[in-house]
Order: C-alpha cells, then sequence, then structure tokens
C-alpha cells in the first residue's frame, strides 16, 4: 500500500512542502538523472554536429581546461 502523502503548510494552512521516503525520493532523482540524458542526447542529435571520438573529446574538454 501506498504511504499517505504529507504536506507542510504555513501559519495560513497553504501548502508549501511535500513530506516524501527516502525510496520514492531517490526513484524521482533517478528519473530526473534519465530525463536529463535523454534532453541531452536529443539537443547533441539535433545539433547537426559530427559526433567526436570518445577520446578526442576528452582532449578537447583538457585543452579547455587549462
Amino acid at each position: 500500500m501506498k504511504e499517505p502523502i504529507q504536506f507542510l503548510t504555513n501559519q495560513e494552512g497553504e501548502k508549501i512542502a511535500v513530506v516524501i521516503g527516502i525510496e520514492e525520493y531517490e526513484k524521482l532523482l533517478q528519473e530526473l538523472e534519465e530525463i536529463a540524458d535523454v534532453r541531452a542526447y536529443d539537443e547533441a542529435n539535433a545539433s547537426g554536429e559530427i559526433p567526436a571520438p570518445f577520446e578526442e573529446a576528452v582532449r578537447r574538454i583538457e585543452r579547455g581546461r587549462k
């Protein structure tokens, strides 16, 4: 059975926060990371750039740090 959703309220009774279990929180974080990865992939595909081999990409990043 799913736990009931708990809210924190301010003095006016307005909901200002949600209390969720750690498992649900970790699940949400994982799903957000997956969505971010899909968006990054879609943006890279839409850019029209030719992908660089991994080693070349690492070299470019390292040069940019100096």
